[in-house]
């Protein structure tokens, strides 16, 4: 995370919003030899308390969560390159601003019953998206299919400890500089970013 106050310290609601928003991250746990990483697509819970996912049976992230570990999920925003040229001022050099929110807690296995409801909801989630499409739902696989398929799964849960986030938008440059690096930004299609820059949460 940042070590610029400017750029932390933003309200509780703002980075779970982040969380929700994305339900995607890579999730970073200490391994025997070197750090793991593996990229999840995730659920926060109601109460903002833990993190629901599921792993690749057969893999050292899940051998690394079975008896629990710490491990820290990192969720990243919109983000983009700035260029000095944007400010409208002199003696100005490149940056890149972004918004990231980083999740950490104990995370470990859990019980595979009910694991079919987890992946109903999952995958609900991302559906609801893609209205007005008609949304995929697990009942369309044949008999026996989506069973076979869970075999190579486990589901996971990441108690949530701490949330820490940087939202690096430009707030430690004077506002004309910072809408017209936004301004920039908008121009090559980072029309997210540029919004966010104009209006820093706090």
């Amino acid at each position: 995370m940042h070590p610029n106050p400017a750029f932390r310290g933003v309200e509780a609601a703002q980075n779970l919003a982040l969380l929700r928003a994305r339900s995607f991250g890579i999730l970073t746990a200490m391994g025997a030899d070197a750090p793991l990483a593996s990229h999840i697509p995730f659920l926060v819970s109601h109460d903002a308390q833990s993190i629901e996912f599921h792993l690749v049976r057969n893999s050292p992230m899940t051998r690394a969560l079975g008896a629990g570990a710490e491990v820290r999920l990192i969720v990243e925003g919109p983000e983009g390159y700035i260029s000095p040229d944007w400010y409208g001022a002199d003696d100005q050099v490149p940056t890149w601003n972004y918004a990231a929110v980083h999740v950490l807690g104990r995370a470990a296995l859990t019980s595979e019953e009910g694991f079919r409801d987890l992946l109903d909801r999952l995958s609900a989630h991302f559906e609801a998206r893609l209205l007005p499409k008609k949304p995929w739902t697990s009942n369309k696989m044949s008999d026996g299919v989506m069973e076979r398929m869970m075999r190579g799964i486990v589901p996971c849960r990441l108690d949530i400890r701490e949330v820490q986030s940087t939202w690096k938008l430009g707030q430690n440059k004077p506002e004309s500089a910072r809408l017209g690096a936004a301004d920039g930004l908008e121009g090559q299609g980072h029309a997210a970013l540029a919004a966010l820059m104009r209006h820093p949460p706090s």
